[in-house]
């Protein structure tokens, strides 16, 4: 598939002709020109004495909006800084230039928003700001105008950050630390910002809009998806348009997901000391930009980000799928208080960072990074949410995952759930109507907010993931919660009104192992990350079935295959919104590394040469989403009621092996090794647009013990209008091993083996 941004060409075209005539009759109309340029909300919006630099003319321009914003003739650049004194505007005409080609002050500010409009600028312009003030940091303020600055709103990084300790505010040589001062100049290192042009060729895109009881999401990276892929042009490995490619479209839409929930592709920054280590910021959880698209993932050159992620989303969108972004406002790039100063932290310190009240030169750290961004001030939450609509109107993203959301609920230092950030996008026109999806915890103190957000809102679910993990590992007593998560934690979301698809359901994520290392390794192994195997989660309810890591003993790849399959079938039989983690349905291992957070290399990267073995879970995982979309039982609307006996209302009853429904005590029966449920399907509540619904009915049997375990089926299914089972049939699409029990007489006993999830369908 080719998608040319026609849109994108015949503007800049129009946009040649148009400088041509604006040049040739510029000494006609240059005072109509200038009018065009300024605030007409000012009295004073005629500059009489204008900075000139050659045929560029400096003019106040207007505070809105924010960033640097371009009309065709020249560019509007605004820049907030509460505690500035001035602000300088520098203009560099390429990116190995080691120093400014022009330097405009900016010539008014509006309250705190500093503003010019500069003629004869044009998209692709390199640019950044000095902003003079206090250096401080006893009192919170780090302004340096010896180091060039992003701009916060930078839509494109037009060149990469070339590190140096030119870079830090302070001198990092000096026995005061960050209480000195550096006089060099970081022009010639710092990132600098690129004006963009906003027009493209969308045609008719529009969001799929999946339901949420329908999705299916698929958290993955933009390069370890395409980086190894055969059939992915090499130009377009690892890049926006990589991801676009038929090879990786065709893959997602035959796994049979509906959502496409990528890392962070917000710009980045890599840290000196990763880079240092001969290693790299790959997930990308470092942001320095939150407008500006990573132009590493680019494929022809960084200001060309723009126009491949649309042409990706462009691309995903006509193949019927969503487009989910992972964001970071949480923290930014810059660290703490002995972190380099790039953007936010020269611009205004006290404005954009949550400072710790004791002492103002240190950061309050709600995220294990150095510091936090305070929505709490107005300019900042102004800046999250003018990211989020951007990414949502211009953009066309279909949703966020926000990482460690926690901390956006904390105005002050403590959570709260009812605070600005989360009323301004409740009653935000846009941002209301997509996927918003949280990280429901921090590092802070009372960071932990499982099943506490509001009601708009999708948690990933933490606690699923624990009692999943931990039962198919064997751990007893996990039977009562194991109930609890696959029916759609109703305890966590039910009593705030919220539906099971405010459960986002996963087993694995990018964050800890895949699900074949769940299977394979007790211990991590994150020697490769160079911190000593420090780094990482020390728990991670896994088991090696009885070799750590590979191994050719076909017992133990067959005890691993098997819990693979009942994992994965868990969670796409469980009530709730079901993410897969990338990969995982390659059988992917990352070597027991559970933090491979810097490793851009074969670690991370997906691994397409499938061995025959590989190739029958691929399959498995296919034809298990296949059966998810086909059957509305496993995708309800509402929690399930308990099955009851006397009329044959309800929609679950719980099942004992002995062939009788579970009992209270049952539950807390640490010897109870299988339990199963036996999910109706008959007079299912309507569509989200009044249609009836109907199902068969299913029995999901689970044994997380090492050994057979006797089951009697139930005799009837207990529907209404007098409905009785004829046999019960083992779903095909999860029937793999060759000792599956065939048709089931009502009341007969079948063998469920170790490790093992099997579903019976009701013959009506």
């Amino acid at each position: 598939m080719q998608l040319w941004p026609v849109g994108l060409i015949v503007s800049e075209v129009c946009g040649l002709i148009f400088v041509v005539h604006v040049e040739r009759c510029r000494l006609l109309c240059a005072f109509e020109l200038s009018l065009c340029c300024m605030d007409a909300s000012s009295p004073s919006s005629i500059d009489t004495s204008p900075q000139n630099r050659g045929d560029r003319h400096i003019q106040p321009g207007k505070p809105y909006p924010r960033g640097a914003t371009w009309d065709g003739i020249g560019v509007n650049f605004a820049l907030h800084s509460a505690h500035a004194d001035r602000v300088e505007l520098l203009l560099f005409e390429d990116a190995d230039d080691r120093e400014p080609a022009v330097t405009f002050e900016l010539p008014e500010h509006t309250g705190p928003i500093w503003h010019g409009y500069v003629t004869n600028v044009r998209p692709g312009q390199l640019y950044g700001y000095r902003v003079y003030g206090p250096y401080d940091p006893a009192n919170g303020h780090r302004f340096n105008p010896n180091k060039v600055l992003l701009d916060p709103y930078a839509k494109a990084i037009g060149r990469p950050l070339r590190w140096d300790d030119s870079l830090f505010g302070y001198d990092v040589d000096a026995e005061e630390d960050d209480r000195s001062f550096n006089t060099q100049d970081s022009a010639p290192h710092a990132p600098l910002a690129a004006v963009v042009e906003e027009t493209f060729a969308w045609g008719n895109d529009q969001s799929p809009e999946i339901p949420w009881q329908d999705t299916l999401i698929y958290e993955t990276h933009v390069k370890g998806m395409t980086q190894k892929h055969p059939d992915v042009p090499e130009r377009l490995r690892g890049t926006y348009l990589g991801m676009a490619s038929e090879p990786v479209l065709d893959h997602l839409k035959t796994l049979g997901v509906t959502t496409v929930q990528l890392l962070p592709v917000h710009a980045k920054l890599h840290r000196r000391e990763l880079l240092r280590k001969g290693l790299r910021e790959y997930w990308g959880y470092n942001t320095l930009s939150y407008f500006a698209p990573e132009p590493e993932y680019a494929a022809n050159g960084p200001t060309s980000a723009v126009r491949d992620f649309k042409m990706m989303v462009r691309a995903l969108h006509d193949a019927g799928l969503e487009v989910i972004i992972d964001v970071v406002y949480n923290h930014t790039c810059e660290g703490n208080q002995m972190g380099p100063t790039l953007s936010w932290r020269g611009v205004d310190n006290r404005t954009y960072y949550k400072l710790n009240p004791d002492d103002e030169r240190y950061y309050m750290d709600y995220t294990g990074t150095g510091n936090t961004l305070d929505p709490g001030d107005s300019y900042v939450l102004q800046m999250i949410m003018d990211s989020l609509r951007y990414w949502v109107t211009e953009m066309h993203v279909d949703g966020f995952r926000f990482d460690l959301a926690s901390a956006l609920a904390r105005e002050l230092y403590d959570v709260d759930m009812l605070g600005s950030f989360f009323k301004v996008v409740q009653q935000d026109p846009v941002l209301s109507q997509v996927k918003l999806i949280a990280e429901p915890w921090d590092v802070g103190p009372g960071g932990y907010q499982v099943g506490s957000f509001p009601w708009q809102w999708a948690e990933w679910n933490g606690r699923y993931r624990d009692t999943i993990r931990r039962f198919w590992r064997g751990d007893r007593g996990m039977n009562g919660d194991v109930a609890t998560r696959v029916t759609g934690s109703s305890d966590l979301y039910e009593r705030s009104g919220r539906r099971p698809f405010a459960s986002i359901n996963f087993v694995t994520a990018h964050d800890g192992f895949t699900l074949q290392d769940l299977v394979s390794y007790e211990r991590k192994h994150n020697e490769e990350n160079k911190e000593g195997n420090e780094d990482g989660h020390d728990d991670n309810h896994s088991t090696n079935c009885g070799v750590e890591g590979p191994t050719n003993d076909p017992e133990v790849i067959e005890r691993r295959e098997r819990r693979k399959r009942s994992i994965m079938a868990t969670l796409l039989l469980s009530q709730g919104v079901p993410m897969i983690l990338g990969g995982d349905e390659l059988s992917h291992t990352r070597r027991g590394n559970n933090n491979p957070y810097c490793q851009d290399n074969e670690i991370s990267w997906y691994d397409w040469d499938l061995d025959e073995r590989e190739q029958k879970f691929l399959e498995f995982v296919q034809r298990l989403t296949a059966f998810r979309q086909e059957h509305p039982s496993f995708r309800r609307r509402h929690f399930l009621d308990p099955v009851d006996e006397s009329d044959g209302s309800g929609d679950v009853l719980w099942w004992h092996p002995d062939g009788r429904e579970i009992t209270d005590g049952d539950w807390h029966d640490e010897g109870l090794h299988a339990f199963g449920y036996l999910l109706r399907g008959q007079n299912l509540a309507p569509d989200s647009q009044g249609r009836p619904r109907t199902d068969d009915s299913f029995l999901v049997l689970m044994n997380q013990g090492g050994a057979p375990v006797e089951v009697e089926v139930p005799a009837e299914t207990n529907e209404l209008d007098d409905v009785h089972c004829a046999a019960w049939h083992v779903v095909p699409e999860l029937a793999e091993f060759l000792d599956d029990p065939g048709p089931v007489e009502p009341g007969g006993v079948l063998t469920l083996r170790p490790h093992r999830l099997l579903v019976l369908r009701a013959e009506q």
